[in-house]
This record gives structure tokens, C-alpha cells and sequence, in this order.
């Protein structure tokens, strides 16, 4: 007989449906968004981006030029955090957020 997995604990701690997927937490005192985070046999609880935040976002229609700029520098500011994968805070609030 083939055996059930049990589901990983963190998952329900974060209340996610699986690894690698963001889950915006509204009622969170400071921060939006939670991933379980899995790279391999590594795992890893990950809160970010700041609540309330109005700068990150999706790009939106006829952006402007300063918005478009605070989004490039973001990326630029970030970008070696953000080249660290999976496991870090940077590559999931530029994945989620910007």
C-alpha cells in the first residue's frame, strides 16, 4: 500500500496551498505577502513587503515616467539579492510586487 504524505506543518503555519506560492496576509501587523519557499531539500518561511506600501505594484496603463523610474531603481538597488533565487526575501517582493 502506498503511504500518504503528510502535509509539511509550515505550510499551514503560512497558510499557503504549497511551496514556491505567495499568499498575500492582509491582517499581518507589517508585512503583505508570506511564501514557504523550496529549493531543493531547503525550505523556508519568507514574509515580505511592507503593509500599506502605495509605490509596488504591477505596472499599470500609462504609467508614469516617475513611477516607471521607482520600479527600475528598485530592480537596480536590489538586483543582487535578487539574483539569490528562491530563498531570499528580494526575488519573491520583485516576482509579487514589482
Amino acid at each position: 500500500m502506498a503511504e500518504k504524505r503528510k502535509k509539511d506543518p509550515r505550510l499551514a503555519r503560512a497558510g499557503v496551498s504549497g511551496y514556491n506560492k505567495p499568499k498575500r496576509t492582509p491582517s499581518h501587523p507589517k508585512k503583505l505577502h508570506v511564501v514557504v519557499a523550496k529549493e531543493g531539500s531547503k525550505i523556508k518561511t519568507i514574509r515580505l513587503g511592507e503593509q500599506g506600501a502605495k509605490t509596488a505594484g504591477k505596472p499599470k496603463a500609462g504609467e508614469s515616467e516617475r513611477m516607471k523610474k521607482k520600479r527600475a531603481s528598485f530592480k537596480a538597488r536590489h538586483r543582487r539579492n535578487i539574483s539569490r533565487g528562491k530563498m531570499s526575501a528580494a526575488y519573491w517582493a520583485d516576482k509579487v510586487k514589482w
